[in-house]
């Protein structure tokens, strides 16, 4: 309607429909002098209003984001988050747009594997320049590998969720980016740069941006709230005791469970005799990168902190929810940080072509693509290897791998070879593990629980000779 009111020459047309009966997705749309607007949905009505919402986003600058709107119009704080946490719903929509056509790009010629309930991506930007985004990375995936199949030599991927794996292509992406640096010829190309102050040899370059896409909320936190209650913006319970909490995904199965306020260890023997694997949700995990970054331990020896500039959800945004879950459970009481280390709030976006809940039984294997590759490879999500019994590109052991390349060849490193195990290389980064206490305690101190670890054995590996 108000599309309508605004502008004489509106023509929708439904340009595609794929899917089967039950699952079909409707594509339509939207010219407005010469401006053409896309919208999917269930529906050629909710594709239709998708389309609607895209064009008065880009035409006139109104916004229907979840972020901005406040139901029920309850007056907002001047210094609300959200103002200041919104990525811009065009820029949103580009991202969620990019990822998925990136799917179905590399899927072509395996669309036995496209199967999926879970799709995640990292698409990178300069300078916020959104007509040259490149997708890094994007995968496929909801559970974890069974206790059975544990590696002690870093082979198995243990957590196979999308976003999960998506984090885990950007270190791929990462290391490449870092092997440019080892050759005068090709230094230039790298999104890295020397760093000649501080204690880092290198840093990104400045205007690199990082934004996550997620088809639907992360496990945890952010998915702990009924879609369908129509609470206006502000938490009626922001003190009851489910909020905030630290989950765990369950071993081979879907959803999270609250951590018991056990002492967090996990033993190979207790597993081995089939106590559950317990791996942290991906609302903790988020939480987690949004303090030390998503370069990991090991790359923290060698660049700055890198974070999220912004995370977009294909489905289930709630501001409030989401927002607490990947930082504002941890904003009080975080504390003793080692700069560069802080609390990054990146900025949240739900796309205007929402994915309608999808009620198909998840598939046990999992996708991942990273810029550069050749093809996709494909995970059986159970055992952490790849469909072929081979050991997947994204593992601890292949990291290992690389990082001692990094550590021999890269200018301006002073320790040249890496003699202790994986576990303990990580330990001997000490700003990164002293951040991750931090971390831990800001947790404990909320009283949200604590941080599970995995049995200690699966890092007591080395490189080979």
């Amino acid at each position: 309607m108000l599309l309508y009111e605004l502008f004489n020459d509106v023509n929708f047309e439904c340009i595609n429909i794929d899917g089967a009966q039950n699952n079909c997705r409707f594509k339509m749309t939207v010219t407005i002098n010469d401006k053409r607007f896309d919208g999917t949905g269930p529906s050629k009505k909710t594709a239709k209003n998708a389309a609607a919402k895209a064009a008065l986003a880009s035409l006139c600058d109104i916004s229907y984001s979840p972020m901005v709107v406040p139901q029920k119009n309850v007056p907002l704080p001047i210094d609300d988050k959200s103002s200041s946490m919104e990525l811009p719903q065009i820029h949103a929509d580009t991202i969620g747009r990019l990822v998925l056509e990136k799917f179905m790009e590399v899927i072509k010629g395996q669309e036995a594997y496209s199967r999926r309930k879970v799709l995640a991506g990292i698409v990178m930007t300069e300078n916020m320049n959104f007509c040259e985004a490149k997708v890094i990375s994007v995968s496929t995936g909801t559970k974890c590998v069974s206790g059975e199949h544990m590696s002690v030599n870093g082979a198995v991927l243990n957590d196979s969720h999308a976003e999960i794996v998506s984090r885990r292509c950007l270190l791929k992406y990462l290391y490449a980016q870092l092997d440019l640096q080892c050759n005068q010829a090709t230094a230039y190309q790298s999104i890295f740069v020397r760093n000649t102050d501080g204690q880092y040899p290198y840093k990104l370059k400045s205007g690199v941006h990082f934004h996550l896409y997620i088809n639907t909320a992360p496990c945890g936190d952010a998915r702990i709230f009924s879609p369908h209650e129509n609470d206006t913006g502000v938490d009626k319970h922001p003190n009851r005791k489910a909020r905030g909490q630290l989950r765990t995904k369950i071993e081979s199965g879907e959803g999270t469970i609250p951590v018991k306020s056990s002492d967090g260890i996990q033993t190979w023997d207790g597993v081995l005799q089939g106590q559950r694997l317990l791996t942290m949700s991906c609302s903790d995990k988020i939480a987690r990168w949004n303090i030390l970054g998503i370069q990991g331990s090991l790359l923290s020896s060698i660049i700055e902190p890198v974070y999220l500039h912004s995370i977009v959800l294909g489905s289930l945004l709630h501001p409030e929810h989401m927002y607490r879950a990947v930082c504002g459970r941890i904003e009080k009481s975080i504390q003793g940080l080692p700069p560069p280390y802080h609390l990054n709030k990146p900025r949240l976006a739900l796309v205007t072509s929402a994915e309608p809940r999808n009620q198909a039984k998840a598939p046990n294997f999992g996708i991942n693509w990273t810029i550069g590759d050749t093809e996709l490879e494909v995970v059986n999500s159970l055992t952490g290897r790849t469909i072929g019994g081979q050991v997947s590109r994204i593992t601890k052991q292949a990291f290992f791998v690389k990082y001692g390349f990094l550590m021999a060849n890269l200018p301006g490193i002073l320790v040249r070879k890496v003699t202790t195990d994986y576990g303990q290389t990580k330990a001997s980064v000490k700003d990164y593990q002293i951040a991750k206490l931090e971390l831990f305690s800001a947790f404990k101190r909320e009283d949200l629980g604590s941080w599970l670890k995995k049995p200690i054995e699966q890092d007591e590996f080395g490189l080979a000779e």
